[in-house]
């Protein structure tokens, strides 16, 4: 009888989810759907003292930001499962409310001599320890020191009894038999065989707290839970012993899932596991979300920093898995399609913070138009400017926006003209934010030269191997454009009082420019009168961008042009001139 695939992501709320958490997640949702099957989250909280408050909801909260939906678990509320239901059977699915479970089957393998009762004082740990570091030796508490240790083994029945009645600082340890060949296959690194002289007697559960530990506890589950396949962290290979060890106490040995362990996630550099701490450290976020902790330190998060969710999908799809092909892009249901645990890769997978720009990028330009104008439009208003359906609707506001769909004067602006911005800067941008800092003088008017003098999508981080792209301080964002020069040395360089003189003459042509108000015909008619003066092109046409958008460089004269108007751009050269002027007279 073939058994129905269900695989879980069953994360500990001891802080945000890492991104390799998210991978493990995502990996087991394709695997289910992929086979008709189910996704189940459950939330293992059996480590009382690591719990951290709102762990849990970040986790669901980035688990449905990705896309990455639960078909048992969680409702449709977001919140965990607590009692039994038809899509629920197995609820509750947070295992501190299901602690009542675990001890009675810790007491059924001390029953059947698969566990004993440990009751070791930490202190008494500590010597064991000491003791055997002396002597130049690990302590490790198995088949050889167990039998030196205070435990059900070693004390007569009643002094067991009594403390089972009197302490609570005891523990259950799995009895792990003596030279015996654990014979093992994952789905993705093969047989694996492993001896149990070289493995020690975990605690299995804790009078303490009443809690299991992973290992118990995940073992349970996953039967009562009818866990098909468990997909899991590299970090849990050394436990599979362990684990397949408990399933043939428990006799379940024929329901036992298959077992598949996910390479790690490496640093850039390849040196070492990502982890929590290089994000902030390296210039990356390494979380899906935002994460505040109590202390109110931030770390940064790939919805926060502008990346959408198809693009963070993708590249974790990519970090230890591959199609068979050169094809990088896949929606989620092309990926459900594709994706086989044959094709994971056993080794480290080294995340490049530069190919998740990458997919964003390409995600962003897959998108209309219309869809990034309602994604800007937030972030134009929260620089002051208002956006409206309509010219009527800009009237009832106050204004009264030009055949462009802008009043510029009043900062109003249509939803047409926002998409048509959109249209013409699409491919210089990799997140929505970008279309600001490429175009804010399309909306706005340069008035603080020293505000734009640094160039739309300066770096802020310093690019290797290249001494010409340092980071500047001012600037707002990285892009692939290098330092851009502050505005003083734009002038110094471009501003001439010959280059001036030609600009004031480029606003009387544009005054007089009579043909097709559009970026080829407009551009072509300005070069070529450009060119009927013998006019140096390049310095005009720095000088005259200068005068347009606060800095010598950025997007196209005519571009500019004809989307601000010829009203604006007679007011800009104007108040350019006049500035420029008196800022070389006041040197």
């Amino acid at each position: 009888m073939t058994r129905k695939t269900r695989v879980r992501f069953a994360p500990s709320p001891t802080g945000p989810l890492h991104m390799g958490g998210v991978r493990t997640a995502l990996y087991n949702y394709l695997y289910a759907k992929q086979r008709g099957g189910d996704f189940i989250i459950r939330i293992e909280d059996t480590d009382s003292h690591r719990f951290v408050p709102g762990a849990e909801e970040y986790i669901i909260e980035a688990l449905n930001w990705c896309g990455i939906i639960p078909d048992e678990g969680v409702d449709t509320d977001g919140k965990v499962v607590e009692t039994p239901s038809e899509r629920h059977p197995h609820a509750p699915y947070r295992q501190s409310q299901r602690r009542g479970i675990y001890r009675k089957y810790a007491e059924q393998l001390i029953a059947n001599g698969y566990a004993y009762y440990a009751f070791d004082s930490s202190e008494a740990l500590e010597k064991a320890r000491a003791e055997a570091e002396a002597s130049g030796q690990t302590f490790i508490y198995n088949q050889v020191t167990r039998m030196r240790m205070r435990n059900s083994l070693t004390l007569p029945e009643d002094e067991v009894r009594r403390l089972l009645e009197e302490t609570s600082d005891w523990t259950v340890r799995f009895r792990m038999p003596t030279d015996t060949v654990v014979k093992m296959d994952d789905l993705i690194r093969g047989h694996i065989e492993v001896n149990t002289d070289t493995l020690d007697d975990k605690v299995l559960w804790k009078r303490a707290d009443e809690l299991p530990t992973y290992h118990l506890a995940n073992i349970v589950d996953d039967h009562l839970m009818e866990i098909s396949e468990v997909i899991r962290g590299e970090e849990w290979l050394p436990s599979l012993p362990l684990h397949y060890m408990l399933y043939k106490a428990f006799g379940w040995e024929d329901t036992m899932p298959r077992f598949a362990h996910l390479s790690l996630l490496l640093k850039p550099d390849g040196k070492g596991k990502l982890s929590k701490r290089d994000g902030d450290k390296l210039g990356f976020p390494v979380f899906p979300l935002k994460w505040v902790n109590a202390q109110g330190e931030v770390s940064r998060g790939y919805r926060e920093d502008g990346y959408f969710p198809e693009a963070f999908v993708n590249l974790l799809a990519f970090l230890g898995w591959n199609p068979g092909d050169d094809r990088e892009m896949f929606t989620m249901d092309e990926l459900v399609k594709a994706f086989s645990l044959d094709r994971i890769v056993k080794s480290g997978a080294r995340f490049n913070p530069e190919k998740a720009r990458w997919y964003n990028k390409e995600y962003l330009r897959l998108k209309s138009d219309e869809e990034l104008a309602e994604l800007f439009v937030p972030i134009l208003e929260e620089h002051g400017m208002k956006i409206v359906v309509s010219p009527g609707c800009a009237k009832a506001a106050g204004g009264e926006v030009n055949e462009l769909g802008a009043d510029l004067d009043k900062h109003i602006f249509t939803k047409g003209y926002v998409q048509n911005v959109i249209s013409f800067t699409k491919e210089r941008a990799t997140f929505v934010k970008d279309f600001w800092t490429i175009a804010s003088y399309i909306f706005i008017s340069p008035e603080d030269f020293e505000k734009y003098g640094v160039k739309a999508g300066a770096a802020v981080e310093p690019q290797s191997n290249d001494p010409r792209r340092q980071a500047d301080p001012r600037a707002k964002v990285y892009d692939d454009a290098a330092t851009a020069p502050f505005l003083a040395k734009d002038v110094d360089k471009f501003w001439k009082p010959e280059v001036a003189e030609y600009v004031a003459k480029v606003a009387s042509f544009v005054n007089e420019y009579a043909g097709e108000w559009s970026v080829p015909a407009f551009e072509t008619a300005l070069e070529d009168f450009i060119r009927g003066n013998e006019w140096p092109m390049g310095k005009v046409m720095n000088a005259t961008r200068l005068a347009l958008a606060g800095a010598a460089s950025g997007l196209g004269i005519a571009d500019i042009i004809v989307r601000i108007g010829k009203p604006e751009t007679l007011s800009r050269i104007a108040y350019a001139t006049a500035t420029v002027a008196r800022s070389h007279c006041d040197k």
